[in-house]
């Protein structure tokens, strides 16, 4: 009598198979959201990166009065010119907003704030905030996003 091949599997053996993907999908999937907050919070460090140009050639050819998104308003001796980032892109895809204020008269602060639909629930409505300080030209960089997917430059606010 000829003995029978064995054909596929074994239950113990799909079994095994099952709870080894279960265990690298528990792992990789936790793993997987942070990454995907890391890089929804790049944006916001891409977009405040790319305004320092513009606010410190502002700030150096007008003062501390062009930290600000505001449009050129008044004619004559009332003009007042717009601010360093007027008319440039303040928002992106996971970005709400930047805003440019005058922190305690002397320094720029830029704030990014993050959406709060449609981006990962560690970054939403959180804040990057990068601020300038004009007498030494250095630029700091502060945030109160989780230290998990906060940018390594930026310290804790």
């Amino acid at each position: 009598m000829k003995a029978q091949m064995q054909k596929g599997f074994t239950l113990i053996e799909l079994m095994i198979v099952v709870a080894i993907i279960g265990i690298l999908a528990a792992i990789a999937i936790p793993q997987y959201q942070n990454y995907t907050a890391r890089s929804q919070a790049a944006e916001a460090v891409t977009l405040l990166g790319g305004l320092k140009t513009p606010v410190v050639e502002g700030i150096s050819n007008s003062g501390i009065s062009s930290c600000s998104t505001a449009a050129a308003s008044g004619t004559g001796a009332n003009a007042t010119p717009a601010g360093a980032l007027n008319g440039l892109t303040l928002t992106g895809q996971y970005v709400n907003t930047v805003v440019a204020s005058t922190v305690n008269s002397t320094n720029c602060q830029l704030e990014a704030t993050f959406k709060t639909t449609n981006v990962n629930s560690l970054i939403s409505g959180k804040k990057v905030l990068f601020t300038y300080a004009p007498a030494t030209g250095a630029w700091t960089c502060t945030s109160d996003l989780d230290d998990k997917v906060r940018p390594s430059n930026c310290a804790k606010i």
